[in-house]
C-alpha cells in the first residue's frame, strides 16, 4: 500500500499533465497499481518506483491534437482514450440514428396524404428538439458543467465529455428550421408519380438521420458526463478532507 501523501503525488503529477479528471481518476489506479507493482518486484522505494513509471508512461504524455473535439494540445493518452469511447457513442448514436430514419420512411406510407405526412413529419422531429430541452430544463444543475470554460483549479476539464455544447446548439437550431418546413420531395417521391429533383429528395431524407445521429451523440455524451460527475465530484470531496 501506499500512504495519502504518496498518492497525492501522483495525483499531482497527473494533475500537470492536465488530464480531465475523469481520465485522470482512471489513470492514477493504474499508475499506482503499477509503482506498487515495481516497487515490489524491483524492492525499489516508492520514490524510485514512481520515477520508474513516469519514464514508463513518458510517451503517453506527450502533447498532442484532437481539432475535432479539443481547441487546446492534450496528451497523447488522453486523445487514445477519448477517441475510443467517442467512435462507441457514435456507433451507438449511428444505430439510432438508422432506426429514426426507418421511422420516417414509415410516416411516408402510414400517412394518407400530403399533409398528414407533414404532421407527422413535424411532430417526430419536434421530439428531437423538445427533448434535449426538458433534459437541459431539468438538469439545471448541470449546466456549469457543460461549459468549455469551466474548468477544476482554471486548468482541469471535468470529464472527457465536456465538450459538446456548441455542436448541441447548432444541431438544435438546425432542427427547429427542418421542423417547421413541409417534407414534399420524400413524399411524392414514395407516393405519388410526381417527378422529384434528385438532390432536394437526398437532402430530405438524409438532413434529418444526419442531425437526429448528432442530437442522439450530444445527448449520449451528456448523460456520460453527469455519470462521471458523479465520480469526480466524490473524489473531490475526499480529496478536500
Amino acid at each position: 500500500m501506499i500512504s495519502k501523501e504518496q498518492e497525492q503525488q501522483v495525483t499531482d503529477y497527473l494533475i500537470l499533465h492536465r488530464l480531465p479528471l475523469d481520465i485522470l481518476l482512471e489513470v492514477k489506479d493504474h499508475m499506482i497499481s503499477q509503482v506498487l507493482d515495481i516497487r515490489i518486484g524491483e524492492n525499489l522505494s516508492f520514490d524510485g518506483a514512481f520515477h520508474k513509471t513516469q519514464k514508463l508512461w513518458e510517451s503517453e504524455f506527450k502533447m498532442t491534437r484532437y481539432a475535432l473535439f479539443y481547441q487546446e494540445e492534450i496528451p497523447m493518452i488522453v486523445k487514445k482514450i477519448v477517441k475510443a469511447r467517442y467512435n462507441h457513442i457514435l456507433k451507438k448514436s449511428l444505430f439510432y440514428g438508422l432506426i429514426s430514419f426507418a421511422v420516417n420512411i414509415l410516416f411516408i406510407f402510414l400517412a394518407d396524404n400530403q399533409e398528414v405526412y407533414t404532421a407527422l413529419f413535424r411532430i417526430f422531429n419536434c421530439l428531437f428538439v423538445l427533448t434535449p430541452f426538458l433534459i437541459w430544463i431539468f438538469n439545471s444543475n448541470m449546466r456549469k458543467y457543460v461549459r468549455r470554460d469551466f474548468k477544476y483549479q482554471g486548468k482541469l476539464f471535468y470529464t472527457m465529455y465536456q465538450q459538446n455544447l456548441g455542436l448541441f446548439i447548432v444541431s438544435i437550431n438546425v432542427m427547429f428550421q427542418l421542423m417547421l418546413r413541409e417534407d414534399k420531395y420524400a413524399f411524392q417521391f414514395f407516393r405519388t408519380e410526381s417527378t422529384v429533383a434528385i438532390f432536394p429528395l437526398i437532402l430530405t431524407l438524409v438532413l434529418p438521420f444526419i442531425l437526429h445521429t448528432i442530437i442522439i451523440f450530444v445527448l449520449i455524451n451528456f448523460f456520460q458526463h453527469k455519470k462521471a460527475l458523479t465520480k469526480v465530484q466524490d473524489f473531490l470531496k475526499i480529496s478536500a478532507k
